[in-house]
């Protein structure tokens, strides 16, 4: 048999472009019903953006910037149903938030995991651009690992995973759905980074952890060390006496905070926290949980030449 006829022929542009456009479509159809556009505020303190039905009962989960500090609003679904919402919490930290709909008959999307998605994969943004509801744009997943400074009063935080996509976003966008070519929602669209560049939320266990807060309480409560830093690589020998190959970098200890009582000084370096590796603020930030307010964690810092051993004993972030 030649190799003529034990090689496929690679599709026609055509034949690409239907399957590409059937992709697209399919989300599309899938989601639409789940994508809203939500309206806070009045007069030059108005605003919008777009959320995501998650729940039938109505639990809508969209972009805490897009709320700001508002406490009510009115969701216009894609039935042409204008609907009033309640805020139920927002996040400024992971930049999600979550209202709840007072309607009924909402139809719920799936939500995802962004931990699956490759670089080149196709992705759909689904969203309410420039007021302009039920609007589609695909394009693939750029970059993974991006990562994204987020507020909350004083605070900032760097949420980390972010995905990176060229589906094209316009404000409006916030909030909205990006989906892979199943339909999930893998992202909540957060933030245009440039031309052609656009950010979003990933659905992770993380996120999903900020949800199940948010839905019970409202809020997300934290730890808080009152520390900053960076990633730093360890000289040879400091590598070879703790068995690390980096750790986090203390470049300010905030003046009568936790870690300042428990002597973490500016120049340490962080190498474990409870005996879990820390090489950098997300993963720091990982392990500031609920769980470790008000409990003694032990941190292993590099100072100099020598490894110590500090107790600390975190409090709740502050609102």
């Amino acid at each position: 048999m030649s190799a003529s006829t034990d090689l496929q022929s690679p599709p026609s542009s055509a034949e690409a472009l239907d399957a590409y456009s059937a992709v697209v479509t399919s989300v599309a159809d899938r989601l639409l019903p789940s994508v809203v556009r939500l309206r806070v505020g009045s007069g030059r303190r108005a605003g919008s953006g777009s959320g995501v039905v998650i729940t039938p009962d109505g639990f809508v989960l969209t972009s805490a910037h897009v709320l700001g500090r508002a406490q009510a609003g009115a969701a216009t679904l894609s039935d042409g149903r204008d609907l009033p919402f309640d805020v139920v919490g927002t996040d400024g930290l992971s930049d999600l938030g979550l209202v709840r709909v007072r309607g009924d008959h909402l139809t719920a999307a799936e939500l995802g995991d962004a931990e699956g998605l490759r670089v080149g994969e196709l992705v759909v943004a689904v969203g309410s651009p420039m007021g302009l509801s039920g609007s589609v744009t695909a394009g693939v997943v750029s970059a993974l690992d991006r990562s994204l400074p987020a507020r909350s009063g004083s605070t900032v935080r760097v949420v980390d995973n972010v995905i990176q996509t060229d589906a094209a976003l316009n404000p409006g966008n916030s909030g909205g759905a990006l989906a892979d070519r199943l339909g999930r929602v893998v992202g909540i669209n957060t933030a245009v980074a440039g031309m052609g560049l656009g950010l979003a939320v990933p659905i992770n266990d993380a996120s999903r952890r900020i949800i199940a807060a948010l839905m019970r309480d409202g809020r997300v409560r934290r730890a808080y060390l009152g520390i900053a830093g960076s990633p730093r690589v360890l000289a040879p020998p400091d590598r070879a006496a703790t068995g690390r190959e980096s750790g986090l970098g203390v470049a300010e200890v905030i003046a009568d905070g936790p870690a300042a009582r428990a002597g973490i000084r500016a120049d340490d370096v962080i190498l474990d926290v409870d005996g879990t590796p820390v090489a950098s603020a997300a993963d720091l930030q990982a392990l500031m949980g609920v769980d470790a307010i008000g409990r003694p964690i032990r941190v292993r810092v590099q100072r100099a030449a020598r490894t110590l051993d500090l107790t600390v004993h975190p409090v709740e972030l502050p609102d």
